[in-house]
């Protein structure tokens, strides 16, 4: 093993030896109770397989067959999860041809950042991780259930997902990708329409048209923003099949990569030959293995806190230290945009996961030995599926790039670490993703030009106030403020002052998308302005550095008159939707900073 990943996760162990144990003691006990359902009242199991087919009642009633949990994310309104509306019937008639039963276990709510971006929706985004955790959680509530099948993609929904799975540790559970859209036009292109919209040179008619032509059908969109991040996470943490995130949905592969991945849930069941709890898969070395995999291409910011997040509801303390020195490790090995031209299908046709696993495995920097849902050993996500004949098969990845442009080996990488940089100063710690800022972008000394809402930016720029070096501040965005929302309408503005030569950065203690790129982006910052943060007694015409190269992130202002300032009242604005207001007031008073997992799923938690 790579010294500083074998010490970053010898710390981790340590960090969290009283919280895991906690958490596998309870796992045991739940596991050592035998089938569950077993335990129910004739009135509570008839009522759990009222609905369901005569053979199936039969096989639940006998306790010996494995009955298989379905939680489905579908909506038909996301792309990525439109597909998901025929799963259910498939999945269950896979479980019924190895002598299982699967019924739907829940459904949880699905939003689309992408709708949302710029809109008051976006207030409930980061929020909606903590309710679709809560509806895994209510779904597997049940005790029917002797394993699960998870169907979620995008954004927040795969790590509530993954937080309301591990409350049920027990139980194996295996998630099913849908995979992305197959390219439209370039990610480039639809950023340089977007960014000459924001100039007023194209008029909203040419932008809707390049718009449709990059999100035009059903799938996940094909840059690498937080839901392919959420993919490549999941497959190197070994809870979906290997090779199984990124094949297209009318692909015919894809069809029987999800049949094998209902008939595999039901043999890791405690009736099946390879018991393998999801609470014993996610572990230290996983989640590692996770962390590794997004530095090293250039993954979402927005798994510096789910991650975080996920590992806790397993009782694994990380933070961003831990991030830190692992990306000082990594090499940057992907280019997929915005760190890049090509897209994820670019990046699964030169050679995809099976070639990234082998080449991180091979330089010490993964941790082979490990559980997966596919059996021992992450060796076996070198591999990637085929249909030979019409059978299903694992044959071996790429040894080789087949394009050095997207892919490259751990000995040539495109940069020495990895994506992602924790920066630190008197304003308090945040992230930042480097792997789509060139180098003479990377240090920014500017002065403040300081608003609370990104939808003022807009006035400002076309006020042309905006022509000068300046690093844009957008304070009171915080999980306990306003939700946390993800600030990607700035990047057109502040992609234009880029292009026209200026220095210009952003800080916040919001999010930027998962697909930020090329302006860089001081974002999580924590502690935030409702929580004391510095960032409330910024004001205009402030310096600011933000070096990315060194982690520094300063107000230049002398602590005296820091001292003397009296920090900005925050505007505690609420989703203009109405009746969802007194909801979201009171999931917002619960949520913590980012770092430590911005979570309120206390609820959850008391389950392990």
């Amino acid at each position: 093993m790579h010294s500083v990943v074998q010490t970053v996760t010898d710390r981790i162990i340590a960090r969290s030896q009283a919280s895991r144990a906690q958490y596998l003691a309870a796992l045991d006990e739940a596991k050592n109770s035998g089938v569950h359902r077993s335990s129910l009242s004739c009135g509570n199991l008839a009522h759990g397989f009222a609905a369901c087919k005569p053979d199936e009642k039969q096989s639940i009633k006998a306790l010996t067959k494995a009955n298989i949990g379905i939680v489905t994310a579908f909506n038909d309104m996301l792309s990525a999860h439109q597909p998901y509306e025929t799963y259910p019937d498939l999945l269950k008639k896979a479980c019924n041809e190895v002598g299982s039963v699967a019924q739907v276990a829940a459904g949880v709510p699905a939003m689309c950042d992408g709708v949302t971006q710029g809109q008051p929706g976006m207030e409930l985004s980061l929020l909606s991780r903590e309710v679709i955790a809560m509806s895994t959680a209510v779904g597997l509530s049940h005790n029917m259930f002797d394993g699960a099948l998870l169907l979620g993609i995008c954004d927040k929904i795969v790590p509530g997902l993954l937080i309301g799975a591990l409350s049920f540790g027990h139980l194996p559970m295996l998630f099913v990708p849908a995979g992305p859209m197959k390219s439209g036009i370039p990610n480039k292109e639809k950023a340089r329409i977007r960014q000459q919209f924001a100039q007023g040179k194209v008029d909203r008619n040419a932008l809707l048209e390049a718009e449709s032509a990059s999100y035009h059908s059903a799938g996940t969109c094909t840059f690498y923003g937080t839901a392919n991040s959420n993919q490549l996470m999941l497959e190197v943490m070994g809870l979906q099949l290997p090779g199984s995130s990124f094949v297209n949905p009318d692909d015919p592969l894809r069809e029987e990569l999800n049949k094998t991945a209902a008939k595999q849930v039901c043999r890791l069941t405690q009736m099946g030959t390879q018991y393998t709890p999801i609470g014993e898969v996610v572990n230290e070395k996983s989640i590692v293995n996770g962390i590794v995999a997004l530095l090293a291409t250039g993954g979402s910011t927005n798994l510096t806190m789910h991650i975080v997040a996920a590992a806790r509801a397993a009782g694994i303390i990380v933070n961003w230290d831990d991030f830190s020195e692992l990306s000082d490790a990594v090499p940057l090995i992907a280019r997929v945009y915005p760190n890049g031209h090509a897209d994820i299908n670019h990046f699964h046709a030169a050679g995809g996961m099976a070639f990234l696993v082998r080449e991180l495995l091979d330089a010490g920097l993964l941790h082979e030995d490990v559980n997966t849902v596919a059996g021992y050993g992450l060796r076996k996500y070198t591999q990637e599926p085929r249909l030979i004949d019409g059978e299903l098969t694992w044959v071996d990845g790429q040894v080789d790039s087949l394009d050095a442009e997207v892919l490259t080996k751990v000995s040539e990488p495109f940069q020495a670490n990895g994506g992602l940089k924790l920066l630190k100063g008197n304003l308090g710690r945040a992230v930042i993703k480097v792997s789509a800022v060139q180098e003479q972008h990377r240090i920014v000394e500017a002065p403040a030009v300081v608003i609370d809402d990104q939808n003022k930016l807009d006035a400002i720029f076309k006020a042309g106030e905006l022509d000068k070096d300046c690093v844009v501040v957008v304070k009171g965005q915080g999980p306990k403020a306003v939700g946390m929302p993800e600030l990607h309408k700035l990047t057109p503005i502040l992609g234009t002052l880029q292009d026209r030569g200026f220095k210009v950065a952003l800080l916040t203690d919001g999010r930027m998308s998962g697909a930020s790129g090329k302006v860089p982006a001081a974002i999580h910052l924590t502690p935030e302005a409702l929580d004391g943060g510095l960032i409330a007694k910024v004001q205009n015409g402030d310096m600011i550095r933000v070096d990315a190269k060194t982690g520094e992130l300063t107000l230049l202002v002398s602590e005296p008159e820091i001292a003397a300032r009296e920090p900005e009242k925050v505007d505690l604005r609420s989703t203009s939707y109405g009746m969802g207001r007194e909801l979201f007031g009171a999931l917002r008073s619960n949520l913590s900073s980012p770092e430590t997992g911005a979570r309120c799923t206390s609820a959850i938690d008391e389950n392990y």
